[in-house]
């Protein structure tokens, strides 16, 4: 039976036409049955025909309506069929028309997109866009989707600081139903942050504060710097890292309570203020330990805590002398042994009791560890960095400390590390999922130094090599004078241990035309591993072989150089180690710490020269003045013992370059008329204060003021030219002066203003340098 009804369709811009829809439902409606109940009305229909597809086949539409042949559909049933062919997202409009026994399906399809392109985009590259994206060519073309490719593209412009850029999607009709598809993007300018403060802070100033962000303000270097521009996610990372800071020296009950950002009417800067409550500053009043285990004697616990009354009270402070608790419960064989600190808090005193006390954990055993989102990275790489292998007891502390260590790596943007529940109710699994991120680069630059002149060099290096966690560098130096090159290869896990093996080679040419009237070629091979002694203490052996010649001696040259010139090319094969102790890597005092560092090689297990060579270093730093200026005094020295009637040469010897600023290079110690000789032995003390200057921090200017003392001394050939031996006594030089550090997107760079105060007649002063800032 032939019913008639009007059409259900679609528009062309893809708007339903409730008309046609109201008209189709209304001829159901009349031309329903008067009598008895009302039904509604159905149809079927014989056969389905599609009209206006050209690229979709016939029988895939049809599936899109579901409307199989002689099945009975009512007028709803149809307006189904219809939202599903709309709903596939593959034609501009779409319409049913029921003539008689048979269906007629009319749609018109979206044109298939021949190429995407962008316009107006220069901060960020096509091939950036185009992986954003989700439009291409040979695809067909969805305005939806081409909207939400806008979106995507103006969201990652806003990521960089421009929330004013617009990505507008326009096609560009082709032959064929073919369709350009064109994004045309207005960047707009960056939302710089004009201005970060503080509101409630008392014990620091916002100048210190804002040296904790990641977010920055803008400067001068606004153009180059991109950490000025406002990224409202850095917020929440930013309210943590202040909280650490506050934690770290003692507030135990800061607050961050919020972070607002107002964008400027031009929409180009935005104002950031964040709100602060700090609290009191506590430190650690009475200490105890409590065994709550049968068994277990609290005193032996006790012996292993550092911790005093009167320290700041930091959380490092308590994780620390928890996990010396907990680590020697392991050594012990006490499984299932937790450390819990109970603290009382003495609010008028501003003092906190801590009490660990010693209690039966859970029997909770670790399951197995799941690593993933490392593409790159080994799974062998980020299990090394966990304690606890599956079956072990679970320890929490311990997870998250792996978890710190994890991200200590460097090999991951992010690294998220959570225990789940097990199989069982006593065991957990740990989840590791991690985000790689580039580890090598590839470096070209410039030096400048006021002696060497202007210098080049290219670098290579990747500190997770094959994605084994492994360190290769590799370098090429060209200056003036010099020519140097090196190689670097360090396995941080040697044997699968905490056991570093190091290996690399250097090769420099100089002619020193600018400090010295000779040329010199050394070679260098060394090989070692690196191990920890103890918290903050580590010991590297080592063996180095060297081969060094010194050759084109001028004239009239100093009869020791000459001496050293005659014996052709020497080598060297040492043995050597290096102590080190470091209190700053602990955290426990955010305000400084201490290095020492002491170091031996012995030459003499074969090759030419034999000697003992040893070298110490101590240094000290602290914070004042609400941590804005750094005080630090550093002991530096060294000293060769030449053996079996061998000399010392100057490739060896000391020559105190840059341990004492206010002279040139070689410009201190014995000398032969014109000629720097260097030493046997070197000491200096430095002393030095780095303190703001006053202008806008976001700059990256600051200034210092330093005092050093020292001296180059002691040759094994004192005999000179003429006959007359060398002075190579103990005389102290002495030079003051001010620096100004700057922070540039090329290197933190020095400047220093020099005067010497004590000196020898033959010295040479420089009274100004320029030089890369440097750490120890």
């Amino acid at each position: 039976m032939r019913k008639t009804a009007g059409r259900i369709g679609k528009s062309e811009n893809g708007l339903v036409r409730p008309a046609l829809i109201a008209a189709f439902l209304g001829s159901v409606a009349i031309a329903a049955p008067v009598v008895g109940p009302a039904f509604a009305q159905t149809y079927s229909f014989s056969s389905v025909q599609v009209e206006g597809n050209s690229a979709i086949e016939p029988a895939t539409i049809i599936a899109y309506a579901g409307i199989g042949r002689g099945e009975e559909v009512t007028a709803a049933r149809l307006n189904d069929a219809y939202q599903n062919i709309v709903n596939s997202g593959l034609f501009e409009s779409v319409e049913l028309e029921p003539q008689g026994n048979t269906l007629v399906i009319r749609v018109v399809e979206y044109p298939m997109i021949n190429i995407v392109n962008f316009e107006g985009n220069s901060r960020l590259k096509d091939e950036e866009l185009a992986e954003i994206a989700k439009s291409r060519g040979r695809l067909v073309y969805s305005p939806s989707q081409a909207e939400e490719d806008a979106a995507a593209i103006a969201d990652a412009y806003r990521l960089r600081g421009r929330i004013a850029a617009t990505v507008d999607p326009r096609i560009i009709r082709r032959d064929g139903n073919r369709v350009d598809l064109v994004f045309e993007v207005t960047e707009g300018k960056v939302a710089e942050i004009e201005r970060l403060s503080f509101v409630g802070n008392r014990a620091f100033s916002d100048r210190r504060l804002r040296q904790v962000l990641e977010t920055k303000q803008a400067g001068l270097l606004r153009q180059v710097i991109q950490r000025d521009t406002f990224v409202a996610e850095r917020l929440e990372l930013d309210k943590q890292l202040l909280r650490d800071f506050y934690l770290a020296r003692g507030y135990a009950d800061v607050q961050v309570l919020d972070a607002t950002s107002d964008v400027s009417r031009e929409r180009d800067a935005f104002f950031v203020t964040i709100t602060i409550r700090e609290g009191q500053q506590f430190r650690i009043g009475q200490t105890s330990t409590v065994s709550e285990i049968e068994g277990v004697d609290a005193a032996e616990f006790e012996a292993v805590q550092r911790i005093r009354s009167g320290e700041v009270w930091s959380p490092a402070l308590i994780d620390n002398n928890v996990t010396r608790m907990e680590n020697l419960a392991l050594r012990k064989g006490l499984n299932f042994v937790r450390v819990d600190p109970r603290i009382t808090r003495d609010e008028r005193g501003g003092l906190l009791d801590v009490e660990f006390a010693i209690v039966r954990g859970e029997r909770i055993f670790v399951e197995r560890i799941d690593i993933e989102g490392n593409t790159t990275t080994l799974d062998q790489v980020v299990r090394r960095q966990f304690r606890t292998v599956e079956g072990d007891p679970f320890n929490a502390r311990e997870i998250r400390q792996s978890a710190e260590r994890i991200r200590a790596l460097g090999f991951f943007a992010d690294a998220q590390v959570n225990a789940e529940p097990g199989s069982s109710s006593d065991s957990v699994v740990v989840n590791v999922d991690v985000e790689e991120q580039p580890t090598g680069s590839l470096t070209f630059g410039a030096s400048y130094g006021v002696e060497a002149g202007i210098g080049f060099n290219i670098g290579l290096s990747e500190k997770n090599f094959l994605g084994r966690g492994q360190s290769v560098g590799l370098s090429l130096t060209t200056g003036a004078d010099a020519t140097e090159g090196s190689f670097s290869f360090t396995e941080p896990a040697f044997l699968g241990r905490d056991l570093a093996w190091s290996f690399g080679v250097s090769y420099r040419e100089s002619d020193n035309a600018n400090s010295a009237s000779y040329d010199t070629r050394v070679g260098r091979l060394t090989t070692g591993l690196e191990f920890p002694l103890g918290e903050l203490s580590r010991l590297q052996v080592r063996y180095t072989y060297q081969d060094s010649k010194i050759s084109n001696p001028p004239a009239g040259v100093s009869p020791i150089i000459a001496a050293e010139v005659a014996q052709g090319a020497v080598t060297s094969s040492a043995l050597g180690y290096t102590y080190s102790y470091d209190s700053r890597i602990s955290g426990l005092n955010p305000k400084g710490g201490v290095l020492l560092r002491f170091s031996q090689d012995f030459a003499g297990l074969g090759g030419d020269s034999k000697y003992i060579m040893t070298t110490g270093l101590a240094l000290a730093e602290t914070k004042v003045m609400q941590e804005e200026v750094t005080l630090r005094t550093i002991f530096e020295g060294g000293m060769i013992n030449s053996l079996g009637g061998t000399n010392s040469r100057v490739t060896e010897r000391f020559f105190g370059n840059s341990k004492i600023r206010g002279f040139e290079s070689n410009g201190i110690g014995p000398r032969d008329g014109t000629e720097a000789l260097g030493g046997n032995m070197f000491a200096v003390a430095r002393f030095e204060a780095d303190f703001p200057v006053g202008l806008p921090e976001e700059y990256g200017i600051s200034g210092g003021l330093f005092m050093d003392v020292g001296s180059v001394w002691s040759l094994d050939n004192t005999l000179g030219s003429g006959g007359v031996n060398v002075d190579d006594s103990m005389n102290i030089r002495s030079a003051a002066g001010f620096s100004v550090f700057w922070d540039t997107p090329v290197g933190p760079l020095r400047l220093n203003f020099s005067k010497a105060l004590a000196k020898e007649d033959y010295d040479r002063e420089q009274s100004f340098d320029l030089t890369i800032s440097t750490k120890f």
